[in-house]
């Protein structure tokens, strides 16, 4: 037997140490790094130093930890709080905790639910590259979608429910080869979604319910393997989606679409599941859908469906629940729906059908009702095709007799205006600004806004108005329509043909320039549309007939009838001021608005200037920024007729102006706080200094001493700690130090907090020591 070296038994000995110790050294590291999250969780003591260095990974999985190894790396971390989990302290980073978490390189798996974490969700969880699966549902977390998740290439399941998360989702999700889940709902997420959503093929589920997006839903007939889409409880529409037949669920419930529903949709053999209630669609009702081979749940409820239904019709025998109400059916309910099962639901109230024993409208009211909302009842080939010839020659001629007698109107106008006027006269011309993008917009895609479309939030859509419209809404812009005049033009208040009121602003041109050099300016001012903004309608432009020139410019706004927020607040109106409750939810809304005005648009609006005489309340107490920094409204028109740059957006100095007219919006708005928590009116630089040096003294007094300083109108029914928390938001907006001042996501969670602990207490609920509600049953969510 051959002898071996002494030299080489020391070299494998050596090896044999030190994959010990490496191991031994490896297994401390993630030790200390769970004990580490156990303390910034402030969770029970699962874990304890009495185990050695590899029983982390034979700790017994529970339901609020799960700790899963591989060759004595972790690769799985499970932690799940209780249901309605309040915010974690003050004190509580999440920048530190995220960068603790990276510590554990090997992590595929990590679930973090109910745990009270917040603030915005940082980049560096993007050095857990091993990642496939990150599970963040039921926190706090806002702001946006971090970018640099799309360096995660092994992603394949990313969930995000039930958050804050604002703001679009970008082009960059596009970016997971692997992506199968992506779940969003329940966020504050807007704008459109992006085309290149198309470009997940490995997507299976896609939920983003409970949102604020709108608009189009981008085709997505590409993804053959999605399963699930659920997109209600938004403002999508008007079109019906184009999908893929692989759907098993699929929701578009509480949403704008106006359509009809394609045919294929009756192809679509695996749908289990549809949810089309609460939207306007229109059209026959498919029947088809009661006989898809998988169909186990149906609602269509509260559409303008129409068509008949008969008694013979089939239906899947698993149908478990169907929703036909508060439509505009007639005919017989199908025998199939008829059934005595306990486990089955058949709903068909407020139609017009001829049988069953729920409430039925009579069969006038759904043909009166069909004809109101453009759908004509069905007729004889033989018929339809003469009312279509009589109905073009109808309108021929009515087309025909318009251009005549405006021929003959404007000859004559020309004529008589060339006989008493110096000077062309303005008229009124319909210069349109398209619904969708000029070729100049679609060259310079820095401004084009993506997070804003066409008859959001139950407004009606942008368009062109003409003189004589505003003329009659107004009895000729009469005194008694005068609402005011400042910097920007004269207000007036008019009432449509339709009865709604409206707000309109009309802007003297001080140069000439012609429709086309302000184009690109209503193309912006289209997409401004907010719950917290008053948004524009319409405009209308007056031209001089020599040269075409614009003369004046007619801005139409929704109108707000409820006054302004001082009105509310300090003008001494003792049966008309807000709750403490009232006043943070006007101070958040305030807050969403400029944060949209920063962000909606590319580039944002920024300096708006903002006074508290320019937030006006609907009837809903909704508070709504009637006036910011459009373009248009500048003083300076001569720059009107100028060109938008592409190149100087990435600039130094334009980055550093955007930031310092940033800290310029959050100081005017602290402004408006200090107004609402003293009650009394802030006049001028000075009076504003000296509230603010009192606010930051109390802050750090007592209970009796913050309270003496609010507005004794509601100073005894507001928590103390939703008070100090006001005060120390308006104290920072107010720093002198631009740098100091907080970012609008800071004043946000801020207010947000107050809002939550105010709540918590008004329902009964009592405060930790640390100032986190507490209490067996846990404090409301917060919700915008």
């Amino acid at each position: 037997m051959a002898r071996v070296s002494p030299r080489l038994m020391h070299l494998v000995l050596v090896i044999i140490l030190f994959s010990v110790s490496h191991a031994k050294n490896n297994s401390s590291s993630q030790a200390l790094t769970l004990f580490r999250i156990q303390r910034l969780l402030n969770l029970p003591a699962v874990l304890s130093r009495s185990y050695n260095y590899t029983d982390f990974c034979n700790i017994e999985p529970s339901l609020s930890l799960t700790v899963i190894c591989y060759e004595e790396k972790i690769t799985q971390l499970h932690i799940i709080g209780e249901k309605t989990a309040p915010l974690l302290p003050r004190n509580f980073s999440i920048d530190l905790f995220v960068t603790t978490l990276v510590r554990l390189p090997s992590l595929k798996v990590l679930t973090l639910v109910s745990l009270g974490l917040w603030g915005p969700l940082p980049g560096k969880i993007s050095q857990l590259s091993a990642l496939e699966i990150l599970n963040v549902t039921s926190n706090f977390f806002y702001g946006v979608i971090p970018q640099e998740l799309s360096s995660l290439s092994s992603l394949q399941t990313l969930i995000l429910d039930d958050n804050m998360f604002s703001g679009p989702l970008q082009d960059w999700m596009s970016s997971f080869p692997l992506l199968a889940v992506f779940s969003a709902k329940k966020n504050l997420l807007n704008a459109s979604l992006p085309n290149s959503l198309s470009g997940l093929v490995s997507l299976r589920v896609l939920g983003l319910s409970h949102n604020h997006f709108f608009g189009e839903v981008p085709d997505l007939s590409s993804l053959t393997n999605l399963q699930v889409l659920e997109l209600g409880d938004n403002a999508f529409g008007p079109q019906f989606p184009k999908l893929g037949k692989k759907l098993v669920t699929l929701v578009l419930s509480k949403n704008k679409f106006r359509s009809g529903i394609p045919a294929e949709v009756s192809s679509y053999h695996q749908l289990e599941r549809l949810d089309l209630s609460f939207n306007m669609f229109v059209g026959p009702f498919p029947p088809p859908l009661l006989s898809l081979p998988s169909i186990t749940y149906l609602n269509v409820s509260r559409n303008k469906f129409t068509g008949m239904l008969f008694e013979n019709l089939s239906c899947n025998a698993e149908l478990q629940s169907v929703d036909l109400s508060s439509n505009l059916l007639s005919g017989s309910l199908p025998t199939c729906l008829l059934s005595d099962s306990k486990d089955s639901v058949v709903l068909y109230a407020r139609n017009c059908l001829s049988t069953g024993n729920q409430n039925q409208h009579p069969l006038p009211f759904c043909r009166n009702e069909a004809l109101a909302v453009g759908i004509i009842p069905d007729r004889s080939k033989q018929k339809r095709a003469s009312k279509l010839i009589l109905a073009l020659g109808i309108i021929g001629g009515i087309f025909g007799g318009v251009v005549l007698v405006g021929l003959i109107f404007f000859v004559y106008r020309r004529m008589n205006t060339n006989k008493t006027m110096k000077k062309s006269p303005a008229r009124s011309i319909t210069e349109n600004a398209s619904t969708g993008y000029t070729s100049k917009l679609l060259s310079d895609a820095r401004y084009i806004s993506q997070t804003m479309k066409l008859g959001a939030l139950g407004l009606p859509s942008y368009r062109t108005f003409s003189l004589d419209e505003l003329e009659e809404a107004t009895n000729n812009f009469d005194t008694s329509t005068f609402m005011g005049e400042g910097s920007h033009g004269q207000m007036y208040r008019g009432q449509l043909k339709d009865g709604s009121f409206v707000a309109i602003r009309c802007l003297k041109m001080k140069t000439s320039h012609s429709t086309q050099n302000f184009m690109h300016h209503i193309e912006l001012i289209l997409k401004l549309r907010h719950r917290h903004l008053v948004s524009a309608l319409g405009h209308c432009f007056e031209c001089y007939l020599d040269d075409s020139s614009v003369s004046r410019i007619f801005l139409v706004f929704e109108y707000v009838p409820n006054g302004t927020l001082r009105s509310w607040i300090s003008e001494g109106h003792p049966r008309r001021s807000l709750t403490w409750t009232q006043r943070i939810s006007a101070a958040i809304g305030i807050a969403n608005g400029i944060q949209f005005l920063q962000t909606g648009i590319i580039p944002g609006v920024y300096s708006n200037k903002l006074k508290i005489t320019d937030i006006l309340l609907d009837q809903n107490l909704v508070a709504k920024i009637s006036s910011y920094n459009l373009p248009l409204l500048e003083e300076n028109m001569e720059q009107v007729g100028e060109g938008v740059s592409s190149g100087g957006s990435t600039s130094s100095h334009v980055g550093a102006r955007m930031k310092h007219e940033d800290a310029t919006d959050v100081h005017d708005f602290g402004v408006i706080l200090l107004e609402m928590i003293k009650g009394r009116p802030v006049k001028s630089m000075t009076q504003m200094g000296v509230l603010k040096d009192q606010l930051q003294a109390v802050i750090a007094a007592d209970d009796a001493a913050r309270r003496s300083m609010v507005d004794p109108r509601v100073k005894q029914t507001c928590l103390d700690q939703s008070l100090k928390t006001m005060m120390e938001i308006c104290v920072r907006c107010l720093h002198n130090e631009q740098a100091d001042r907080p970012s609008f996501d800071d004043v946000l969670w801020n207010l947000q907090y107050a809002a939550q602990v105010q709540d918590a207490w008004q329902q009964g609920e009592c405060l930790s020591s640390d100032g986190s509600p507490v209490s067996p049953s846990q404090p409301p969510r917060l919700t915008f």
